[in-house]
C-alpha cells in the first residue's frame, strides 16, 4: 500500500506571543484547507513535541483538543530535533498497516519561554547528560564546534566556507514569508559575528524560534477515492548513534546520516542522488552540519563539502539546490516542526507552488534530512510526485 502527503500547513516561524496550541492551530488549519478535509475526516493525530523549553509538561493533549483530535490523538513521539521526522514515519506506519487511511502528523514547539542561556543548557543534554554535559559543561554549539574543527583539521574546510552556507540560507529565507530571519547577510556579517563555540559564531547558528507544521497522509485507496494529486512518499531510511560522542569512529560526518541514507537509497534504487533529486532539504542546524550533510548524503566526496558551496553547487543553478526555504538557519529551528517543516517545502516544490522559491523539476524526486542531537537520530525520506 502507497501512502502520499495530500495537505500541508506551517505557521509563522520565530518568536510568537500565542499558547502552543495556537501555534499548532495555524498549521493545522491550513493543513486541513489544502487536502479539503475537517477534524472529522481524520482518524489518527500524532504530536511531535520535544518540549522541554515549554510551560506543557504533556503538549499534546492540549493541542489534540484546541485543533480538534480529542479521542484520535492517543501518541506523542520524541527524537530531539527529528522528532517532526518521527512523528511522519508513525502516521505512515499505521496507514501501512492498515490501521487507518488518514493521519496527520503535527510538529509544534515553543522555544521561546525561557532565556538562551537556559535554551543552551537543556540543548547540552541531547546527548549523554551523566558523561557529557554533567561533568565538562557541553552545549550543542560546542557539540558542533567539535565537528567543525575536526572538519577544517582533515580538509581544510574554512569559516568562510561555512559562512557562505549562512548568507544562501538568509538569501532563500528572506523570499519566504514564514521564515524567522528576513534579512540578507555576506559573508563578512558572519565572520565577523561573536564567536560562540570556535569556530561557530552567531551567524552560523540556526535560531532559537517558536513555530508548528502539520502534514495530512493518506492511503493509496483514499486517494484515489478523493481524487488527490499526492506526494508520494517512496523510500525512509532511519539510523541512530551512540549517546556518548567519545565513543564515535570519528567526527568529520555523521553516521547515522550515512546508514540512513544507504537506506533509503537502497530501498528506492537510488545509485547517484545528483542524478535522482531535483533538490533536498537537509539539517543544517549549524553551518558546519549543511557541509557534512552534502558529503554523508553523497553529492559530494568526503571532504569536499566545503567546495561544494564554495562553488555554488548547492544553490539554484548548482547541481542540488539544497534548503531552498532557507533551512534551519534561515526559516528557523522550531525543534519538532523542523522535520514536517521540511515536507511541506517539499511538497509545495514538487506541486510548483514554492513562488519566487520554485526549484526547476525534472526528476519530481526530492530528499529530506533530519538530524535528532548531535547525530544520535537521523530520518532520512524520499517524496517523489
Amino acid at each position: 500500500m502507497k501512502v502520499g502527503i495530500v495537505g500541508v500547513g506551517c505557521s509563522k516561524f520565530g518568536q510568537r506571543d500565542v499558547t502552543i496550541q495556537e501555534l499548532a492551530f495555524e498549521a493545522v488549519s491550513e493543513a486541513l484547507k489544502d487536502a479539503n478535509l475537517s477534524q472529522e475526516d481524520v482518524e489518527l493525530s500524532v504530536v511531535g513535541c520535544v518540549g522541554t523549553r515549554g510551560y506543557e509538561l504533556m503538549p499534546a493533549v492540549v493541542v489534540n483538543e484546541y485543533c480538534g483530535f480529542a479521542g484520535k490523538g492517543p501518541l506523542r513521539v520524541e527524537a530531539a530535533c527529528a522528532t517532526g521526522s518521527a512523528a511522519i514515519y508513525s502516521a505512515y506506519s499505521s496507514i501501512k498497516a492498515g490501521i487507518v487511511d488518514i493521519a496527520i502528523a503535527i510538529g509544534v514547539e515553543k522555544m521561546t519561554e525561557v532565556d538562551t542561556a537556559t535554551s543552551a543548557a537543556i540543548g547540552g543534554r541531547a546527548g549523554n547528560y551523566l558523561w557529557e554535559h554533567h561533568f565538562y559543561g557541553t552545549t550543542f554549539p560546542a557539540y558542533y564546534a567539535m565537528h567543525a574543527t575536526a572538519h577544517m583539521a582533515r580538509f581544510g574546510t574554512t569559516e568562510k566556507q561555512m559562512a557562505m552556507v549562512a548568507v544562501k540560507a538568509h538569501r532563500n529565507a528572506m523570499k519566504n514569508s514564514k521564515a524567522h530571519f528576513q534579512k540578507e547577510i555576506v559573508v563578512e556579517d558572519v565572520l565577523n559575528s561573536r564567536i560562540i563555540a570556535y569556530p561557530l559564531k552567531l551567524y552560523d547558528c540556526s535560531p532559537i524560534s517558536d513555530g508548528a507544521s502539520a502534514a495530512i497522509l493518506a492511503s493509496e485507496k483514499m486517494i484515489t477515492e478523493h481524487g488527490w494529486d499526492p506526494i508520494w512518499i517512496e523510500s525512509i531510511g532511519f539510523s541512530s548513534d551512540t549517546s556518548n560522542m567519545t565513543m564515535r569512529e570519528d567526527f568529520v560526518g555523521l553516521k547515522a546520516t550515512k546508514l540512513a541514507a544507504e537506506m533509503a537509497y537502497k530501498r528506492a534504487k537510488i545509485e547517484d542522488p545528483l542524478k535522482s533529486f531535483d533538490f533536498a532539504t537537509v539539517h543544517d542546524c549549524f553551518t558546519i552540519a549543511e557541509i557534512m550533510a552534502y558529503e554523508d548524503l553523497g553529492f559530494c566526496r568526503k571532504g569536499e563539502g566545503g567546495k561544494f558551496i564554495e562553488n555554488g553547487e548547492s544553490d539554484f543553478g548548482g547541481k542540488i539546490p539544497v534548503n531552498t526555504f532557507g533551512g534551519l538557519k534561515g526559516k528557523g529551528h522550531p525543534l519538532a516542526a523542523t522535520g514536517i517543516a521540511m515536507v511541506y517545502e517539499v511538497t509545495k516544490q514538487l506541486r510548483e507552488e514554492a513562488g519566487k522559491l520554485q526549484v526547476d523539476l525534472k526528476h519530481y524526486k526530492a530528499l529530506t534530512h533530519n538530524v535528532g542531537g548531535t547525530g544520535h537520530f537521523c530520518w532520512v525520506f524520499i517524496f517523489g510526485r
